[in-house]
């Protein structure tokens, strides 16, 4: 739940986590209840615009390169020669921003259920979506989960799962049906990857989605945890799920001489994140 006190800041209270998260806010922007959930723009006082979808914080101007770019870049840099690329969820368009920044990228297919979210980025994260118009990208406003049970067997490279916390429109990515459909649907060698909430503070849902990924067939997982300050504990992750054959580091020269910029990756960063915690590796060995 959230809560706009007299004294002009924003608050998410999470109960699941015994922690809340403030921003002062100068004024509320906009709000519009979609037909799946309710959206709401703010402007705070240091971290620009700050979209929150149903109660809890989403993006913000300031820090949403950690998440952006942590949930496109390892995983594009571990495949060998990613061409096709579907996104899921991902309406505010930061992470197709981030995947069209690849120039051996041909196509890439962003399928988010809630067109209000990306009319929201459009108005006030601009600069999210300065890559909407690129001839390789296709945007839609459809069911993901069914885009990904009817996609063509073997027709994609990576797939991302950009999307909200396991309730709501995102609860249906979150199991093995789900991930069954992305299987069959990547070419051998192709690279699931989801949004893994913290690990400090959601590690059981964090095991799960991982055994589930296992279950269904992948071969390989990674979980890079990053910074991401605006979510519950500050810490966040993406699992990387790989079919047919395990993880093989990644291209790292051609991370280094990428002819773009990033705000938060680059090949340290990339090998920080692939050097698992001690507690996230227990926390994986154990059968608890």
């Amino acid at each position: 739940m959230s809560n706009l006190e007299a004294n002009r800041w924003f608050t998410e209270i999470s109960d699941r986590d015994g922690s809340a998260f403030s921003l002062r806010v100068n004024r509320k922007l906009d709000e519009i209840q979609s037909p799946f959930q309710n959206v709401e723009m703010y402007e705070t006082t240091d971290f620009g615009n700050l979209m929150i979808i149903d109660g809890c914080t989403m993006v913000s101007t300031r820090e949403n390169f950690f998440y952006h770019e942590m949930m496109s870049h390892p995983a594009l840099f571990s495949h060998p020669a990613p061409k096709n690329v579907v996104i899921i969820g991902g309406g505010d368009c930061g992470t197709l921003r981030e995947v069209l920044k690849h120039p051996g990228v041909e196509t890439v297919t962003q399928i988010d259920i809630d067109e209000v979210v990306t009319q929201m980025a459009l108005k006030y994260f601009p600069e999210l979506c300065a890559s909407n118009d690129d001839p390789r990208a296709t945007v839609m406003f459809d069911d993901g989960i069914k885009y990904m049970h009817d996609a063509a067997p073997e027709s994609v490279d990576v797939v991302i799962v950009d999307g909200t916390d396991p309730v709501g429109p995102g609860e249906g990515l979150f199991n093995h049906a789900f991930y069954t459909s992305c299987l069959k649907a990547l070419r051998p060698g192709g690279i699931l990857v989801q949004q893994s909430e913290s690990p400090l503070m959601h590690m059981t849902l964090l095991k799960e989605m991982r055994q589930a990924m296992l279950d269904v067939g992948f071969v390989d997982l990674q979980t890079l945890p990053f910074p991401q300050p605006i979510y519950p504990s500050g810490l966040w992750s993406a699992t990387l799920a790989r079919k047919g054959e395990p993880f093989n580091g990644f291209r790292e020269q051609d991370a280094e001489q990428a002819g773009f910029d990033t705000e938060y990756y680059n090949t340290g960063i990339h090998k920080g994140a692939l050097a698992t915690p001690g507690f996230m590796r227990r926390a994986f060995e154990s059968k608890d």
